[in-house]
């Protein structure tokens, strides 16, 4: 892997590329001793540099190419997948895919942000932001879900939703405002998965859940930190500062209490060991359906509510009677 998403790998993809090109020799008892050797190098690289990560070095780990995207959690955690298509008023968004599959022995309806591989197709769903139709295609989804019963699983990655003119014109606030309604009381049971960058009203889009997961390097924030050092530095280039400040890490998530709970991720992160991570995505994803999937739903419903109406609340401090004089 000769990745560059995460600059500060740059001794591990060395590590990595060398194991790599070592693997492709002839057998041979030095041969075999040398790729061990490496490999321990590697392993004790790994442990020290990510026991370190500040905040904007794990929004890089978040926004990994090789890190799995919805459609590779379906492929390897599903059956009989079954996609549809667009949102019956205007156009089929690529940014969200939407379907029908098999999951731990129950059919599930899934939705979630596809971000692409490759620039033509990273153009063609257009790096994960989402437009109005793509919000609508996932509600039509979730109307369906709760039509026959299904729980609804939510991958979630993406940047946010698409600001361009055209996202604009026809609808994009009022379409994930639409989603989040129809969200908190959709009469089937949510889980949600935060699997790489959680952007904005656009992550929250198809973002509300009973159960709400984040793996370990994904993020979670209402702006991009490149946006809040534009808008409070006017500089771009203070976006470190930014995502320390704005607290988007899976810990800081976790004790806000907007996630319930953190799926870690195999040594070097998702993109190191894609089968692994996806697996224990697979694992904590199936264990919190067996949880919630026959749970009255009416319990299940006041539950959701009441989380969410709790975010956000802050302890006042008291106000002290009367005044004080100026200079007094």
């Amino acid at each position: 892997m000769a990745s560059t998403d995460a600059p500060f790998e740059s001794d591990l993809v060395d590590l990595r590329r060398r194991i790599a090109e070592l693997e492709e020799f002839p057998e041979g008892t030095g041969r075999r001793r040398e790729i061990e050797r490496l490999r321990v190098r590697l392993s004790k690289a790994t442990v020290e540099i990510y026991k370190g990560l500040s905040r904007w070095q794990k929004t890089q780990v978040a926004r990994h190419s090789e890190r799995p995207h919805t459609l590779d959690y379906i492929e390897a955690l599903m059956s009989d997948w079954v996609e549809i298509h667009g949102d019956r008023a205007f156009a089929d968004d690529p940014a969200i895919v939407a379907g029908f599959a098999r999951f731990a022995g129950r059919s599930v309806a899934v939705v979630g942000h596809q971000k692409g591989r490759g620039t033509k197709e990273r153009i063609r769903r257009n790096f994960g932001q989402p437009r109005p139709e793509g919000y609508r295609k996932a509600l039509r989804t979730m109307k369906l879900a709760e039509r026959f019963g299904l729980p609804l699983v939510s991958f979630v990655d993406t940047p946010g939703a698409y600001p361009g003119l055209g996202a604009e014109e026809r609808g994009q606030a009022e379409a994930i405002a639409s989603n989040l309604i129809e969200m908190a009381a959709l009469r089937t049971p949510i889980l949600v998965m935060v699997t790489g960058e959680g952007g904005s009203g656009g992550a929250l889009g198809i973002g509300m859940g009973d159960r709400v997961m984040m793996m370990e390097y994904a993020t979670y924030s209402v702006i991009s930190p490149e946006g809040c050092a534009a808008i409070l530095w006017k500089d771009q280039e203070k976006r470190a500062e930014a995502a320390e400040a704005l607290k988007l890490t899976a810990p800081d998530i976790l004790e806000l209490g907007v996630v319930d709970e953190i799926v870690p991720e195999p040594p070097g992160g998702a993109h190191a060991d894609p089968a692994g991570a996806i697996r224990r995505v697979g694992e904590r994803l199936a264990a919190a359906l067996e949880e919630v999937a026959d749970r009255d739903i009416d319990e299940l419903l006041e539950a959701r509510y009441t989380r969410f109406r709790a975010l956000g609340v802050l302890q006042a401090k008291p106000r002290k009677r009367g005044f004080r004089a100026l200079g007094g």
